[in-house]
């Protein structure tokens, strides 16, 4: 009999507590939870293409939180989503404004816009819409004379500021700039119900401040503090002004400075080293949030020449009062969210969100190259804030919005992928309670003071005696093979130790690696897809075998007449049966090779013994969209436990399952001929397990193990962050009965 784990068995094993290991007195706070995912095709109007890209950039929401209103660039339109069950949120409709919004602000019944129509960089043009949110009509527009970047709207609901960027162009002068004309920062005074008087228009010059550039200002972010005065980024010139609304002048300015960043990753080489410098890095902060009156918190994305890859406190005066150095670039390594592509600027934090929750002031810091929210208490002047959580989201999240009256807070991620496959834009209701955090669920130790850096898990094998103790290996966004040593009996599981794949001394090259199982005198087997349909650099499915400390000590190639046959669809995990003579090394192919019937992939077998090999066929189910595959072997008593996975992400997708395997009076048949095929039970649905976490389904889970004691554990793969949110479930699926 065959027992399946029931959707709610699943989603509790998933949603037990976890939290930041280290986090000490943090881990009696409240934490936030996902909660829900808001796709945003959902919100198209009737008619519109759902092929072409749409997103939700920055997001606002009104006084009593129930309704949420984002930009959508692409669209030239503001998406508004009915927020009145946070778990449930739906699409309110859309309103045209004929151009590109750049930046919202819902005040009284009204969302404020500001809408790019520029058809040339250098002469930029923008305009303020008025948007009735009850009609869905822009009611009013005011002429901005430039491209508008950021709005905020003061605590009072007196003022609103527009950071009039007129954005360079990056193909000019490689977008170095001055490039004229410059921006500037406007105000304009607000009625009691959101409406804008356009003759209130005030222009602030910021141009002569800064040492960078002083005649090309290129003001980024603003935002208000209770006494009507406003801090704004201009980016590029990596200056900072603080301008009072109603009397239209410059309080002060100041440079936003530069840090030494030491045990950083700057060589784009698929390697997270932390060992590089970079010296007098340029701040060059992005979004920007008051924290009280006194202080303000910046995100140090950098663009033009810097990007510190943190974010800093200053005190109004200039004087830094906190800076985090590498420790959000080193949260976003321990948690396998490090893009290692964009090692320029590293993580890129983007976004900044201030607000009160009860009695405790949290600072929200996006990361939009590492798809992470950082969640901080605030101390208070003088004192580091303290890391509470991070949060995974869509890819990319842009806009940061706190609710704190309804304990929520949202993120919007900018990026549409839809076209590659991938997930689209989405937006992100997250809750805040006294349950632990959900995410994440998988981390790093730290090694030498540093955490270990992992991306792209790909397959699993536990140790024999050890309960939860788990090897893992990642696939080839990783430039160097390695085998990951993971504590699963902890909470979060943590990566405890990383080998890399050697020969003679250096890193084995063109690995990746699929699969990973136990070798009979203590080292691994290893399965390497390969791709030998690539123009350059073909490579081949390969089995190898290191010693316990990765040095490789056999490569075996396919035989001729199975190489010949094979695609880019090649192995995706290896286990072992049977000892001695009889040891076999099993192997599962992802899909059908060129000598495989329709629907149908082999199961290799190869006996070291007798150095040969045979193979049986597996049937895969049918696809509804795309393609159905395997991605994991696993042996089990009485047989084998694969993962049957299609392609498709989020609602696409339809199969993700672990399939039991019978081996009883099935025998391996010789290459070259007919093939037995192979029984399967379906065992467990996975797709319950990864729809639980309250985001959207990840397409690939591409690792399974039994450990020894019974618990099982699957994993996802996330790509090495590389157009994806960089987010890995570590599932837990307990103990799953197999057939007798």
């Amino acid at each position: 009999m065959i027992t399946r784990l029931t959707t709610a068995a699943l989603a509790a094993t998933l949603l037990a507590g976890t939290a930041l290991p280290g986090l000490g007195a943090a881990e009696a706070a409240e934490m936030f939870n996902r909660i829900a995912t808001f796709h945003v095709v959902d919100n198209l109007p009737e008619g519109a293409d759902r092929e072409k890209a749409t997103v939700a950039e920055i997001i606002s929401a009104s006084a009593d939180g129930n309704t949420l209103v984002y930009t959508d660039s692409p669209g030239e339109r503001i998406g508004i989503i009915d927020l009145a069950d946070p778990k449930a949120p739906k699409p309110a409709g859309t309103v045209a404004l004929g151009g590109e919004p750049t930046s919202t602000v819902v005040a009284g019944g009204h969302a404020l816009v500001g809408v790019v129509t520029s058809k040339d960089k250098a002469k930029p043009a923008g305009h303020l819409a008025v948007v009735d949110l009850a009609s869905k009509t822009v009611a009013a527009t005011c002429d901005l004379a430039g491209q508008p970047d950021s709005l905020a709207k003061s605590p009072d609901g007196s003022f609103l500021a527009i950071a009039i960027e007129n954005e360079r162009d990056e193909e000019v002068n490689d977008g170095a700039i001055p490039q004229m004309p410059g921006g500037s920062l406007v105000t304009f005074r607000l009625a009691a119900d959101g409406t804008v008087d356009c003759g209130t228009k005030t222009v602030i010059d910021v141009s002569g401040l800064s040492a960078v550039a002083p005649e090309d200002p290129e003001p980024e972010f603003v935002d208000f503090n209770a006494k009507n005065q406003i801090v704004l980024t201009m980016q590029e010139n990596n200056e900072i002004v603080i301008a009072d609304a109603a009397t239209g002048k410059v309080v002060t300015h100041f440079s936003a400075g530069s840090v030494d960043l030491d045990g950083i990753d700057t060589g784009k080489d698929g390697v997270i080293d932390l060992s590089a410098a970079m010296k007098g890095v340029a701040r060059e902060p992005d979004a920007v949030g008051w924290i009280g009156d006194d202080r303000f918190v910046t995100a140090n994305e950098g663009d033009w020449k810097g990007g510190s890859r943190g974010f800093t406190i200053f005190k109004a005066d200039g004087t830094v009062d906190f800076d985090s150095g590498t420790s959000l670039e080193y949260e976003t390594v321990r948690l396998g969210h490090y893009p290692e592509k964009r090692n320029k600027k590293g993580n890129e934090p983007e976004g900044i969100e201030v607000a009160r929750f009860v009695d405790e002031t949290l600072i929200f810091v996006g990361s939009e190259r590492a798809s992470l929210v950082g969640v901080y208490k605030d101390e208070g002047a003088g004192k580091a804030p303290t890391l509470l959580q991070a949060l995974p989201g869509g890819i990319g999240p842009e806009g940061l919005l706190a609710i704190p009256q309804r304990s929520l807070f949202v993120t919007a991620s900018e990026n549409d992928l839809r076209e590659d496959g991938l997930i689209g834009s989405v937006v992100t209701i997250y809750e805040r309670s006294d349950a632990p955090a959900a995410y994440p669920t998988l981390v790093s130790a730290d090694k030498d003071g540093k955490p270990i850096g992992w991306a792209a898990i790909s397959g699993t094998a536990a140790d024999r005696t050890a309960p939860g103790k788990l090897y893992a290996v990642v696939d080839s966004a990783q430039s160097q093979g390695a085998i990951l040593t993971i504590d699963a009996a902890q909470s979060p599981a943590v990566i405890t130790d990383r080998i890399v794949v050697t020969k003679d001394g250096k890193p084995v090259e063109n690995l990746d690696l699929e699969g990973i199982a136990l070798a009979a005198d203590g080292g691994f087997w290893l399965a390497s897809e390969g791709n030998p349909e690539r123009e350059k650099n073909k490579t081949q499915s390969t089995l190898l075998r290191t010693d316990a400390k990765g040095v490789l000590v056999e490569e075996i190639a396919l035989p001729a007449e199975l190489a010949d046959k094979a695609t880019r669809f090649g192995f995706e995990g290896v286990t072992v049966t049977g000892s001695g003579a009889d040891e076999t090394v099993w192997l599962a192919v992802q899909r059908e090779w060129k000598d495989d019937p329709k629907g149908m992939t082999k199961l290799l077998a190869y006996k070291p013994s007798a150095k040969s090999w045979a193979a049986v066929h597996y049937p895969l189910e049918k696809a509804g969209k795309g393609w159905v595959g395997l991605s994991e072997i696993t042996a089990v008593p009485g047989g084998l436990v694969v993962i049957e996975r299609d392609n498709q992400i989020g609602r696409d997708a339809k199969i993700k399952k672990l399939v039991f395997v019978p081996l009883a009076g099935v025998t391996p048949a010789p290459l070259g001929g007919a093939l037995p095929v192979v029984a399967k039970n379906d065992l467990v649905d996975l797709l319950p397990a990864l729809r639980a976490p309250n985001g959207y389904v990840l397409d690939k889970v591409e690792s399974f193990a039994i450990g020894a004691d019974g618990e099982a554990y699957a994993i996802t793969d996330n790509d090495g962050v590389d157009d994806s949110s960089g987010e890995t479930q570590f599932l837990r699926l307990g103990k799953i009965a197999l057939p007798m």
